[in-house]
């Protein structure tokens, strides 16, 4: 019967690679009783050191897994930055390892994590995980992305208060997060078309175009909606009915008519504003706006 090798016959690097892989599984162990006694910050180290452990033995794919593992835990201990840097690490690792789909996954947890708290390192987020899936031409699993993205905008604009609305009209927005949400719905739109969604993509066009005119820029509003004519599918497509008819009402500072159209069907169902629940208040804006045109 034969014997395992002795370990004085191991060669240094073999000897050290066996003193990294042991030490991997102390902290690994470690994690799992801090965390099952509910010693979240010790556990969040224990993995942290176990996945540097991982790393060492060229396994990315599992430490990919202890960083999720200690971002989670980063989250229930309020460290923001920290939940940022491990989502980002696994994110890294699992690109490492030739694995794209759970390395957008990780950035999407990393996001959603830090919606309330950094809603714009949220954005930055979601938008490197919709990235991750374009280069990997996996656009359409990136659609819940991209809409998480807005709703997001959305709702930080929701809190914007009465100074930050006046310069939100001159296009003067803290980190112009109004023409990052447009740029973002035209970027849906072109992941949309790639994947053959009609109704996404046609979506994704009219929201852009509420977008311009959210921020009083009716041309550069009439420049997308004619550029977005020139897509068949958006030509028959009912969001372009609801864009002409809302374009005329506003370059005709028909009030009546805009509020008329923000309880049409076509724009209801933009699932951005739909589950924000703010359609109606981008739609007043635009009122606001089409009525001070009409005193100048």
């Amino acid at each position: 019967m034969s014997h395992p090798r002795d370990l004085a016959s191991l060669s240094d690097p073999q000897l050290n690679e066996v003193g990294e892989y042991i030490s991997e599984i102390h902290f690994f162990f470690e994690a799992i009783v801090y965390r099952f006694r509910k010693y979240n910050e010790k556990a969040k180290d224990a993995f942290e050191k176990a996945s540097k452990g991982h790393e060492m033995i060229s396994s990315p794919w599992d430490a990919a897994k202890h960083m999720e593992s200690a971002a989670a835990l980063a989250k229930e201990l309020g460290r923001w930055n920290e939940v940022s840097d491990f989502y980002h690490r696994a994110s890294e690792l699992y690109i490492e390892c030739g694995r794209p789909q759970p390395a957008s996954d990780a950035l999407a947890k990393g996001a959603s994590a830090l919606e309330e708290k950094s809603p714009e390192e949220a954005i930055k987020m979601y938008d490197e995980a919709c990235s991750v899936l374009e280069e990997d031409g996996k656009e359409q699993m990136a659609f819940d992305l991209y809409r998480a993205a807005a709703a997001l905008y959305i709702k930080m604009e929701k809190k914007t208060n009465r100074k930050c609305f006046e310069y939100t009209l001159l296009n003067l927005t803290p980190w112009n997060r109004i023409f990052r949400c447009r740029c973002l719905f035209l970027r849906l739109g072109s992941a949309a078309d790639k994947c053959n969604a009609i109704n996404s993509q046609c979506k994704a066009y009219l929201s852009a175009i509420i977008i311009y005119l959210y921020t009083h820029d009716f041309q550069q509003a009439q420049k997308c909606y004619n550029d977005c004519l020139e897509v068949q599918a958006f030509l028959n497509s009912d969001q372009n009915r609801c864009a002409t008819k809302l374009l005329s009402a506003y370059e005709e500072g028909d009030a009546k008519e805009i509020k008329r159209i923000a309880q049409s069907s076509a724009f209801n169902h933009l699932d951005h504003v739909a589950k924000s629940q703010v359609g109606e208040k981008i739609m007043v804006k635009v009122v606001f706006i089409s009525i001070s045109m009409l005193s100048v």
